[in-house]
């Protein structure tokens, strides 16, 4: 077995990397196991100066690191370098607050003593996609490490060399050996890799079919779990938002990294009264994004990350026409080499058509109509995913009422939905379970201990 890297800009072959044997993952596995019964006792001030070592060297090494990942995947080199610069904030995040994170929680009840304390569980397995390869890795690695756990990542086939890249950085802060390591290995395997005693949990990063492979594996040897998949997030527009910055924010949003965010919005449900304005300036901005070598400072779109990603986005734009739906511009493949699509507009999407049943992984944006606000939060609601939400409104008065009908991991109003160190990362329903960053983050992986303790004997 062997992964292979493609620069999907110019579809040139970068670098192959061989899987490893049986063998060595019984080794590596051996060494995880071992490095967590020291590491795990090891004062957590002296892991939160690894961890910022780690920062330092992803500010050192910010442009190396980002030309790395634009080459593998294909982000626009801005959008790589600010990649980096969160994977350093993440670090920063836990390296400065971890402590406080895990300190005992007392509880005050009668005359016995009672608290919970934290222990780390032992070697995690992290399941990781190419879209952001540094970022969704630093954002498990950091909280984990400095809870004590050891850290084991299976990453995308395609960004072998980044994956090759995050366990360098590892070994050049000094951490002690076998606290993180990459595994080179097929799906296959690494399923089997889950139910090995020896692992204490896993996290996944990935596709709904991917999510419930891992959830059924990880089920079966009864270890604790955590999924964040697909999203097909709506950006709800109602009648007394900012048009003007609603659409110029929901064409980033829809842009950024090529479309390809399982967080992007994706459906943008819009109150009848502003449905026009907004497809107007909507447009307008969209239109501004430009294929281009992502290897340029003002490239904002650039190719998508494998010829297979694009295909199926063709497929899915097809399938819409065939529906219905009005197409403005786009929909079509970029002519030349390396796998660009141009950036797509389809409006009068109904609730009965793909866009509102499947995901769509690319630069692609679907305008769906509301009557108002209560039939757009009804629509924002039917699909099986439940990553994060968008909601456009001046009237700040009215939104905890509108917020709490809407079926989401998270809620922003008047800005895009992002991932932040100090807030809790998740989904429901198809989106998956569990939480990464902030305080519940670094808990995830840990032994809720409940501790009672009476006086006498």
């Amino acid at each position: 077995m062997i992964w292979q890297s493609i620069n999907p800009a110019t579809e040139e072959v970068l670098q192959e990397y061989p899987g490893h044997s049986d063998r060595e993952v019984d080794q590596i596995l051996n060494a995880s196991v071992s490095a967590f019964q020291d590491f795990s006792r090891i004062p957590i001030k002296q892991r939160a100066e690894w961890l910022r070592a780690i920062g330092g060297l992803l500010e050192l090494k910010k442009e190396e690191l980002g030309q790395l990942m634009t080459a593998e995947m294909g982000k626009p080199i801005t959008q790589s370098r600010a990649e980096i610069e969160k994977c350093k904030l993440v670090c920063d995040y836990f390296a400065d607050n971890a402590e406080d994170f895990l300190q005992p929680r007392h509880i005050e009840n009668g005359s016995t003593r009672k608290f919970v304390e934290y222990d780390p569980l032992g070697p995690i397995l992290a399941i990781m996609p190419w879209n952001f390869p540094f970022w969704q890795v630093f954002r498990f690695a950091a909280p984990n490490l400095m809870a004590g756990n050891t850290a084991l990542l299976k990453h995308a086939p395609n960004v072998g060399g980044c994956a090759q890249a995050i366990e360098s950085l590892f070994r050049q802060a000094g951490y002690p050996p076998g606290c993180f390591h990459s595994l080179v290995l097929s799906n296959e395997a690494t399923e089997k890799l889950i139910g090995d005693d020896r692992i204490q949990g896993v996290t996944l990063t990935g596709s709904e079919t991917a999510g419930r492979r891992v959830a059924a594996r990880a089920g079966e040897a009864i270890k604790k779990s955590v999924l964040e998949l697909g999203g097909s997030d709506p950006c709800i527009i109602l009648a007394d938002a900012d048009l003007d910055a609603a659409a110029e924010t929901a064409a980033q949003s829809r842009m950024l990294n090529s479309g390809q965010s399982c967080i992007a919005a994706k459906r943008f449900i819009v109150v009848a009264d502003v449905y026009t304005d907004f497809l107007e300036r909507f447009a307008r901005h969209l239109k501004t994004y430009t294929p281009d070598a992502p290897t340029q400072n003002d490239c904002r779109l650039g190719p998508m990350a494998r010829s297979d990603l694009r295909d199926k986005l063709h497929e899915q734009c097809q399938t819409l026409l065939k529906e219905g739906a009005r197409l403005h511009f786009g929909a079509q493949p970029v002519d030349g080499r390396g796998y660009f699509y141009e950036p797509t507009l389809f409006s009068d999407v109904s609730a009965e058509m793909l866009a509102a049943r499947e995901e769509i992984f690319g630069p692609v944006a679907s305008v769906f109509a509301a009557r108002d606000s209560e039939h757009a939060i009804e629509l924002a609601n039917q699909t099986r995913y439940g990553l994060g939400a968008a909601l456009w409104t001046r009237d700040l008065d009215n939104v905890p009422q509108l917020i709490h009908k809407i079926q989401a991991g998270a809620v922003f109003v008047n800005s895009l939905v992002r991932s932040e160190v100090h807030v809790p990362f998740g989904g429901v329903k198809a989106s998956g379970y569990g939480r990464e960053l902030a305080p519940e983050g670094i808990r995830e992986f840990m032994n809720w201990k409940s501790v009672v303790i009476t006086a006498g004997g």
